[in-house]
């Protein structure tokens, strides 16, 4: 499949309830070249209307997380699980995840990055283990598929939670350090 096949296979879906709710598919956004990849869960409300991920609150900073270790945006690929947002911001149900995981699946294959990120609990549970705990296993590598995979605090839980971004600068710089080779 192509990237304009999967794009226009994505932005007609609806294998989902939630493909007639939403105002945009929120596809991905970067480098289709990119060595590091960034998986989300699903877009929020600012997601929805402009049709890019991360680009609201949690988004910014994680720009600015991108920026203090010296990984410019436009380098990296991201998207999420789902590609149309739930209602209120709610939690991706199994059976969406199962609907909208072909679609993630494809843009992995087609960019086939060397290292993937996860944004969160839930991509990680989807995307590492199904018992991932992300107060414990944050930062923690793994391998899938000949690549590195690990998982960082989702930016919405670091404006939650502050005490959490000292962690998830710890992250950011180990995932600098695996892209430059250096571990």
């Amino acid at each position: 499949m192509t990237w304009e096949e999967l794009e226009n296979a994505c932005g007609s879906c609806q294998k989902c309830a939630l493909g007639a709710t939403r105002t945009n598919c929120v596809f991905g956004t970067g480098s289709r070249n990119a060595r590091l990849m960034f998986i989300g869960e699903a877009p929020g409300e600012k997601e929805d209307l402009s049709g890019v991920p991360f680009v609201g609150a949690a988004g910014k900073l994680l720009d600015r997380f991108l920026e203090a270790v010296d990984i410019p945006r436009e380098d990296v690929y991201i998207a999420n699980i789902l590609k149309c947002r739930p209602p209120k911001n709610r939690d991706p149900l199994p059976a969406e995840e199962d609907a909208c995981i072909g679609y993630l699946e494809e843009q992995i294959r087609l960019i086939n990055p060397d290292i993937m990120v996860c944004l969160g609990r839930i991509s990680a549970m989807r995307l590492i283990k199904p018992d991932f705990k992300i107060t414990k296993e944050h930062g923690v590598w793994f391998s899938r598929d000949g690549r590195r995979i690990c998982a960082v605090y989702h930016p919405s839980a670091l404006l939650r939670d502050p005490h959490k971004k000292e962690d998830m600068l710890t992250d950011m710089k180990a995932i600098k350090a695996v892209l430059d080779g250096k571990e």
